[in-house]
Formats: C-alpha cells, structure tokens, sequence
C-alpha cells in the first residue's frame, strides 16, 4: 500500500460549548493519521455559532468527533410524547427555549426520586457521561439544543442514526472517555485563579500518554508545535479537542464497521469509542 493510502481524511475534534465567545470559544483541532500517529494540523476557534456552521459545510471528506450529546434518552422522549425518529426530535427540541427545556426538565426530575432524577441514554452509563438532559453543570441539555441542529442543517451523516453526505461524518465524543482512562486528577477549569500546578502536570500526563499510545485507544500523538498550547491552556479545551480528535480518528480506522459504533438505539445515539 502507497504512503499516500495510509493517510486518512482529515480529522477533526470538536470541544463544543452551548453560549461561544471570545472569551470561550468552540475549539477545533484538526490533523491526520498516518498509521498509528496522529498529527496534529492545526487547532481553530469559533466565537459565533455563524461562524462555526460555515466550517460545518466545508467539502469532505472528513470525520469528525463533537463533544455535545447527539439526542436525548428514548424513555425521556417516550415520556414527553416527543418525537421518536431523530430529525424531527431535533426540530421539536430546536423550537422551544432554553427556558422551556429547563422548566420541562425540571418538571420531570422532580417527580422522580432522590438519587436517580436524571434519565441516562444507555450510551452515556456506558461513557459514564452526563445525562443529556442535563441543564447545569454541565449544561449539556443546551449543548444539543445548540449543537445538534446545526449538524442537521449542515447535512453532515451520523452513522447509524441520520443519512446526509456520506463525505461528512459527525460522530458523538466525550473526551473523558479518554482522559479517565489515563488519569483521574482534575485537569482543567475555566477560572483562571484556579489553574494550578496539579491540572498543569495532570495535563502533562494526558499528553504524555497520548504520544505514547498508552490509553485504551492506542493512538499516538504527534502534537508537533502545539504541544505547549495544549499544556499552558489551563480551560482545558484545547486538549478536549485533541481527546475528541483521537477518538473520531479510532472510528476512522473502524469505518467498515460504522465507525466501531455498536448496534444501538437510533433515536439516542452512541458516544464514538465507548
């Protein structure tokens, strides 16, 4: 096989937030695997989800891992009386406010009981992710309110789950699935004053083991010049980006087999790698 074969696509990894601006923007790293390494290409940033969709339409092809829930938990939809076939559960959920999802939510957590008020996808007790109808900490409810829908505007294909272009795929990632694997200390936050020695070096240790290929994954980084970026951004979100990177680049090598995404529910969806 050429040299030329064994290049992927283009890859991408997208560390997603619900409100972008300057001052937290949607980060996307960018790169292609060449056998077992990734290299890292280049890392972008989007304050306006304007802008973000533009970079959603671009030509493939490409694969890419988003870190926002794709869809909500079938019992929770069943329960609303929601749509049950996913385009159209994405253009109900896009029609009703932030504060209508809230309250909506709310509703339902408070009538269930002490310690289980929340409904898990059966991807996210696998991922051991938040439910997507989280609305606080994280706020990921607003991150497929706000996520899933440009996805379905661009036209992008969500193997298993919805048929666009076949040059553009989008698949769900939760880049802790990478990050615990390989340390369980705190390695980001968005507070400034608290972007510590002890995240620095937990940092260090995630990119050490990435470009060693010791996670579960297996791939090698090759961060090339942005390796001390990845380490100084206390947010962390730079190397979210990388951790989504690294997963839509497993499901690249898995491509036959629905970018190695098991058969599951079409309606919830499947985190990439879990």
């Amino acid at each position: 096989m050429s040299a030329r074969r064994k290049l992927s696509p283009c890859l991408h990894g997208v560390d997603f937030t619900s409100s972008p601006r300057k001052a937290k923007p949607i980060t996307l790293a960018s790169g292609r695997l060449h056998n077992e390494v990734l290299r890292l290409e280049s890392l972008q940033t989007f304050d306006t989800f304007g802008s973000f969709s533009t970079w959603l339409t671009q030509p493939g092809p490409w694969v890419g891992g988003f870190d926002f829930p794709f869809s909500l938990p079938r019992e929770l939809v069943e329960l609303l009386d929601w749509p049950t076939q996913w385009s159209a559960l994405i253009h109900h959920y896009a029609s009703l406010s932030r504060e209508e999802v809230r309250a909506t939510f709310q509703a339902i957590c408070d009538a269930r009981p002490a310690g289980n008020k929340f409904i898990h996808r059966t991807t996210d007790r696998i991922a051991k992710s938040s439910s997507s109808m989280k609305w606080v900490n994280p706020p990921v409810a607003y991150m497929l309110h706000a996520g899933a829908p440009l996805l379905l505007q661009a036209g992008v294909s969500i193997p298993r789950m919805h048929k666009g272009d076949a040059d553009r795929i989008a698949l769900e990632a939760y880049p802790g699935l990478v990050a615990r694997s390989i340390t369980h200390e705190s390695y980001k936050n968005d507070s400034k004053a608290l972007h510590t020695p002890a995240r620095r070096a937990a940092r260090l240790s995630i990119i050490k083991a990435l470009e060693k290929g010791e996670h579960p994954k297996h791939l090698r980084l090759d961060a090339g010049a942005f390796r001390q970026q990845l380490l100084d951004d206390g947010s962390g979100d730079l190397l979210d980006a990388v951790l989504c990177l690294i997963l839509a680049a497993w499901g690249w090598q898995r491509r036959d087999s629905d970018y190695g995404l098991p058969p599951h529910d079409p309606l919830e969806g499947w985190i990439v790698g879990a």
